[in-house]
This record gives C-alpha cells, sequence and structure tokens, in this order.
C-alpha cells in the first residue's frame, strides 16, 4: 500500500479493490458495475452473459467471494464512488486492495497518514488478525506499539534489527548510543596520543616505530570513515509578548450549515498557558470549532470574546501556507536574508539549519522536497511568526520520530496556548493537558488530559461515548448504551406510549432547556471561582469546589443524553 493516494483513483470501491486481483479482478469489476446497469434497466444481458462465461473459465468467483469478505471485514460499501471520499477512507480501499490477494507479505508505506484515531485502532486490530508477514514504514509511535514485534532501523547507512516494540527499541538504542558514545571517545583519545607521538618523533629526528605509524595510519581512517549520528532538527518559537490571562472565552458558541449542526452549543475558557487538544473523526468539526474560536467563522449561535494581545500562528492541516513557485528559503523568509526571532537576527539559512535544511536544498523548489521535508519546512515558517497563541492542526502528518519527539518538547516549553487537532495519540499524551473530545451531532465534552486518560475515564462512566466507535443517532444500539449510567429516575422511565411521548415525558422534555441553562449557568459560576487568584489558598474550600465541578459536570452531561433522546423520539413522532 503506497504512502501517497494515487490522484487518479476513481470508480466505484468494488472495481477500485478487485482490481488488485489483476486480470480476473478486471473481469470481476466490469461484471459488478454491468450487474448495477442491469438493474437500472440497460440492455447489457448479453455482456453479463459473456462475462459470467469468462469468470468461469478461470475459476474467478472464489475470488469474488473473497472481494466480498474484505470489503465486509473493512467495512466498505462495494458501490460507493472512490473519489469523493476523504484521504482516510480512500487509504481504507487501497489496504483493502492491498489484501484481497492474500498476499504472503503485506507492505504498508505511512498507513496511517490521515487517518482518525478510531481507524487506526480498526487498522491494529486488522494488521494482528493478519497471517502474512507485515513490513511497515511509519512515524506513529503508539502504533509501532500496539503492532510490531521487530523493528528495522536504518542509521547512517546502516541497517541494523532490534527485538520487540518501538518502547523496546528507544531502551536498547539508548543504551548503544551510549555505548557507542564511549568507544568513539575513547578511540579519539587513541588517536589524539598517537598523533602527538609522531609528532615529537619527527622533531627529535628519533627513529620511529613503523608498526606504530601503521596503526596510526589506520586509526586515521577508521576516523575519517565514521559517520557521527545525523543532526536533530531544532524548534525554537518566535515568541511575541504575553496575552492576557483569558485568551478566548465562548458562551453557547453554535455553528450550523444547511440544516446540520455543525458545532452544538459550547462554552469554553481558554487561559494563557493551556494546552487543550481537540479528539474526533475526520470531519466531525474541529476545524471549524477552531475557525469559531479565531473569529474566521461567524457563529450562529453564541459569541467568542477574545483575549488582549492576542497573536496567533495557525498550522492549517492543508499546509496551503507554501507556494511552489518559490525555494524553501523564500517561502520562510519571504525573500529577505535575514529572520527575526525573539529580538534577534539570524540570516535565514543558519535559521533552516535548524530544521535540517542543507543550504542546496533551502535554495531549491519545494517541489523537490519530499513529505517530511515539506513538514519541517511549514514548521520552520510557523514558529519564524511572533506568536503567544499556536494552533496546530494535524501537525504530525510526514514528520519523523525526532522531529515529532522535539515538537512534543517545544509544546511544553512554549510559554503561550496551544490548541492541538490531531490523531497522533503519543503527541496527544505527550502535550495536552485537556480535551475537548466529540461526542456525536455536533457536541464536544471537556475532559482532563489526552486521549488515553479519556479511554481510561470512560471505563468507569458509561454515559460518555467514543468519538469513533458509538456515536449517538437518532435511534441505534449505541443510544442504549449511551443511557447506561444515567440517574435512575430518567433511565428507568417508560420513554414513550406506543409511538407518541407520554405527558410526562413530554412535560420533562419542555423542562429539560431550563434545567440545562441553571446547570450550565452554576457551572460558569464554579469555573469563575475557579479561575481566580488565591483559589488554591485554601486546600480544604478548592478540593470541595473541585469536587462540586465534578459533579455539576456530570449532571449537565445527563440532561443533554437525556434532551438528546427525548428530541429524537418527540421528532420521529
Amino acid at each position: 500500500m503506497p504512502q501517497a493516494v494515487p490522484r487518479d483513483l476513481h470508480g466505484d470501491v468494488y472495481s477500485v479493490v478487485a482490481n488488485g486481483l489483476d486480470d480476473t479482478g478486471k473481469l470481476l469489476a466490469d461484471y459488478h458495475a454491468t450487474t448495477a446497469d442491469l438493474v437500472a434497466g440497460k440492455d447489457v444481458a448479453d455482456h453479463l452473459g459473456r462475462l459470467q462465461d469468462r469468470i468461469d473459465a478461470v475459476d474467478g468467483w472464489s475470488l469474488a467471494n473473497e472481494v466480498d469478505r474484505t470489503l465486509t471485514r473493512l467495512g466498505l460499501n462495494a458501490d460507493t464512488q472512490v473519489a469523493p471520499l476523504s484521504g482516510g477512507m480512500k487509504r481504507r480501499v487501497l489496504l483493502a486492495r492491498a489484501l484481497v490477494a492474500n498476499p504472503d507479505i503485506l507492505l504498508l508505506d505511512e498507513p496511517t497518514n490521515h487517518l482518525d484515531i478510531g481507524a487506526v485502532s480498526e487498522l491494529e486490530e486488522t494488521i494482528a488478525s493478519l497471517s502474512c508477514a507485515v513490513l511497515l514504514v511509519t512515524h506513529d509511535r503508539a502504533f509501532l506499539d500496539r503492532v510490531a514485534t521487530r523493528i528495522i532501523e536504518i542509521d547512517r547507512g546502516r541497517v541494523s534489527e532490534w527485538p520487540g516494540d518501538y518502547a523496546r527499541y528507544r531502551e536498547l538504542k539508548r543504551e548503544a548510543l551510549e555505548a557507542e558514545a564511549t568507544a568513539f571517545a575513547e578511540a579519539d583519545k587513541e588517536l589524539a596520543r598517537e598523533e602527538v607521538w609522531i609528532r615529537q618523533g619527527i622533531k627529535a629526528r628519533r627513529t620511529r616505530n613503523e608498526g606504530r605509524v601503521r596503526a596510526l595510519e589506520k586509526l586515521r581512517e577508521v576516523r575519517k570513515s565514521r559517520r557521527d549520528a545525523q543532526g536533530t532538527a531544532r524548534l525554537t518559537a518566535n515568541i511575541a509578548n504575553k496575552s492576557g490571562k483569558r485568551v478566548l472565552e465562548a458562551e453557547a458558541i453554535g455553528f450550523e450549515a444547511d440544516g446540520k449542526t455543525i458545532v452544538a452549543p459550547l462554552d469554553l475558557l481558554v487561559q494563557r498557558g493551556d494546552r487543550i487538544g481537540l479528539i474526533g473523526p475526520n470531519g466531525c468539526g474541529k476545524s471549524t470549532l477552531v475557525k469559531l474560536l479565531l473569529g474566521e467563522l461567524t457563529p450562529t449561535h453564541g459569541s467568542v470574546k477574545e483575549g488582549t494581545e492576542l497573536q496567533v500562528a495557525y498550522l492549517d492541516q492543508h499546509r496551503d501556507v507554501l507556494d511552489p513557485r518559490k525555494s524553501a528559503a523564500d517561502n520562510v523568509s519571504g525573500g529577505r536574508d535575514m529572520v527575526t526571532l525573539n529580538g534577534g537576527e539570524r540570516h535565514i539559512m543558519s535559521y533552516l539549519q535548524d530544521f535540517l535544511f542543507q543550504p542546496a536544498r533551502a535554495r531549491g523548489p519545494i517541489t523537490a522536497l519530499s513529505g517530511g521535508e515539506l513538514g519541517r519546512l511549514v514548521l520552520a515558517r510557523l514558529f519564524a511568526k511572533p506568536s503567544n497563541v499556536l494552533i496546530l492542526d494535524e501537525p504530525s502528518n510526514d514528520l519523523d520520530i525526532e522531529t515529532l519527539e522535539l515538537l512534543e518538547h517545544m509544546i511544553g516549553e512554549y510559554p503561550g496556548t496551544v490548541i492541538l487537532i490531531s490523531h497522533d495519540r503519543a503527541l496527544l499524551e505527550n502535550s495536552v493537558t485537556r480535551s475537548l473530545v466529540y461526542q456525536g451531532q455536533g457536541r464536544f465534552i471537556e475532559v482532563a488530559g489526552g486521549w488515553e486518560d479519556f479511554t481510561r475515564e470512560r471505563q468507569s462512566n458509561p454515559t460518555l461515548n467514543d468519538p469513533f466507535t458509538d456515536l449517538p443517532a437518532s435511534s441505534t444500539e449505541s443510544d442504549s448504551k449511551r443511557q447506561q449510567g444515567t440517574s435512575k429516575s430518567a433511565a428507568t422511565q417508560p420513554l414513550a406510549t406506543g409511538n407518541k411521548l407520554s405527558y410526562k415525558l413530554a412535560r420533562e422534555l419542555e423542562q429539560l432547556p431550563e434545567d440545562i441553562a441553571k446547570c450550565e449557568s452554576e457551572q460558569a459560576e464554579i469555573n469563575d471561582a475557579i479561575n481566580a487568584d488565591g483559589f488554591f489558598d485554601n486546600e480544604k474550600v478548592s478540593a470541595a469546589t473541585l469536587e462540586k465541578s465534578k459533579l455539576v459536570q456530570a449532571e449537565l452531561e445527563r440532561l443533554y443524553a437525556r434532551w438528546d433522546e427525548l428530541e429524537s423520539l418527540a421528532g420521529g413522532n
């Protein structure tokens, strides 16, 4: 499965997947399309009969069954057109095309690029169930930890093999680098001693030991052939003046388009120093929410108040900021030889070397850069801009592991505010202090920590939805799962009489908006108290207030869940 989705990928899902079977696959794809034409009333019966005969002749029906099984296994609709699908869905189709031939070896090049967390988890399960060997190229550390049993590394032109997952590799690699550094240091000391010896011997006109001279020459050759570890990028942000303590405050902010709720009413307070993650499936409205907060979109409900002295640096997931007509250097500096960083001037070539660009690459066209180089170039351009608020939308795409780890470190050291949209579980876990997690129907809830923290919280709180597997719908099994754990009075009450809401439930539905408003007001007052100076001075009072906040938030979630349920029932009457 290639790293990049082919630009000429077209046709329905069935034909793309079946074409992974060479000539027989083309017959099956033609048969599938002709069958659809026949159902549509077209005069194709003769052609269909000829296709049946040709498939019979090559015993192709067993392969047709394999195509169907593969599509079912990966949750793909055979008749869906591929061209308008998201990048993540296209990659799933390509995976099905690779799997349908039952390969002995499956090669996956960056398979998690553009996949959301749910799709990556499904891919992990698929790989675990395969009987073939799998060789994958990836920079997704959490993915490596879950699927790899061996790591093969290319380092300074040498190929080495390490047993175990990525965590084990890191431990062994650290030990190997420490041993290498010790050995190199000893070799350098010995070379320095021998260089001193031979010069002293020449000065004193003494007869030199030819064996020792030959040993010195060998030491020189070894040192000359040694390749030191490749440098790592040095990420330093251009820091603007401090923003105000309150960066952004959203009050019941929401957005609708074409009669559909993209972002349900949300209250959010963003303060200086926050690291906030946005988690949810592709297309759920994460980028829309960020644009609402930044004022790039006007909300259809509620309002956003901006704090003072804000300077925003925004990394868009589509990387549209780069001009393909310009060199890498000009894309960053705007054609100037110098860039201004934290009050000082640096030459653009020196700055780009921090991002591992040699002068020849920096002066060349960006069309010649690899995906990883483009990723580093976007970061170089972003961090050259003075900022105290960083918005990072899928920053991990195409970045190597070392750069990702440096990005994590930079986020941790950044003195301003960070909002991070990502499907990289390790990046979220190591970078954010709280997250907004999608819960379906445009609704986001706030949780402490990143994805792993949310996963642990879900285990003890069944009212929370996995945003990738059981989003609430109007009348689905996930709705019944969502209601488990709500208060007994709501969960055990009969929902309807026949096809209509009972009088009692109709009154409850009418009352719910008012109850939710009161609950949200109470939570806002609690948040103000928590954010006030000196809140933690009295440990007993602060602990009680935090516990009350937790209870109010749980009640608010219960009210929202109940409202969704009754609205769905009332809408179906």
